[in-house]
């Protein structure tokens, strides 16, 4: 079964260039558009897409609250985030509404398709060369811990080197080498703190690092994941 894709942005242009793209893709089927946030969330409500790409910057109900609801209805729907250099904090607020991550307007057309596909296959996507910049505004406008959290209520140690090793932007297979276990098991530990940090997915988990002081911003480690090359694992 393709992809069912809803494209959720108030510029006509943006929207009919992801529609050719995807024209004569076999996996991904455009089923719906959407002009505005509210209108997004109608279609979502009525199509259930397997991922929305949505615009921040829509008239009316923008594109973070829209996510927020969407996410809230507990749908198996995912977003993807469409922002421009200046939206950093807009790009925070949408991954704690919910958002799967975010990809920058200037990336070319077959970088979002590619992205499309990492979220509908379940993965986090956070766009490259963008996400240090983001990630240190992420930090400067939250509170971040003092010092570098030493533990986490109900994170053991093991786990709690996963999600540092996480933070710092390594994949599932460089987490396993690093920490000298199987794939199998980084999953498992992935899986359980998913489930004890309360997070949609990995690029929660990212964030979860460097809110918790676990890696950080401006240092050596910070994450520059590429879609293309699907290091944004569960």
């Amino acid at each position: 079964m393709p992809v069912r894709l809803l494209l959720a942005d108030d510029q006509p242009l943006i929207r009919s260039a992801l529609v050719m793209a995807t024209a004569d893709l076999p996996d991904i089927e455009v089923v719906g558009e959407a002009g505005t946030g509210l209108e997004a969330v109608r279609l979502t409500r009525s199509l259930r897409p397997d991922v929305v790409v949505m615009d921040i910057r829509m008239p009316g109900m923008d594109g973070i609250e829209a996510t927020r609801m969407i996410t809230a209805d507990g749908c198996a729907t995912r977003v993807i985030v469409l922002t421009t250099f200046d939206d950093d904090d807009n790009v925070y607020h949408a991954l704690r509404a919910g958002s799967s991550g975010f990809l920058v307007k200037d990336m070319g057309i077959t970088d979002i398709v590619a992205g499309v596909r990492v979220v509908a296959a379940g993965d986090a996507l956070i766009a490259p060369k963008v996400t240090r910049r983001l990630i240190e505004q992420f930090t400067r406008r939250t509170q971040p811990a003092a010092a570098p959290a030493k533990q986490i209520p109900g994170i053991t140690g093991r786990e709690l080197e996963a999600l540092t090793l996480i933070g710092q932007g390594l994949s599932n297979a460089e987490l396993a080498e690093a920490m000298g276990i199987s794939a199998a098991t980084v999953k498992s530990y992935v899986t359980r703190l998913l489930a004890k940090l309360d997070a949609r997915d990995r690029a929660h988990l990212v964030i979860a690092a460097y809110e918790y002081g676990l890696v950080a911003p401006g240092g050596q480690n910070d994450v520059d994941t590429d879609p293309t090359k699907g290091t944004s694992q569960h």
